[in-house]
């Protein structure tokens, strides 16, 4: 069965296609550059792009910690 992807891509980037979009499915977040979208993508667990996101979340004073 083949899963059709929706691809979206946040909203600060307006018309530009210097970004990156993202699809969402139950086994995978999927990443791909907006300039290359039928170029190869990346997929990571669900999982690891929660802890992704929230190592870019803005934490006190601005600042933003990435671990390993």
């Amino acid at each position: 069965m083949s899963t059709h992807l929706i691809w979206r891509k946040s909203s600060h980037s307006g018309d530009a296609s210097n970004c990156v979009e993202i699809a969402t499915a139950p086994t995978g977040v999927h990443i791909r550059d907006s300039k290359r979208t039928a170029g190869p993508h990346l997929t990571v667990h669900p999982a690891t792009w929660t802890s992704f996101v929230a190592a870019l979340a803005p934490r006190d004073q601005g600042q933003r910690t990435v671990t390993a």
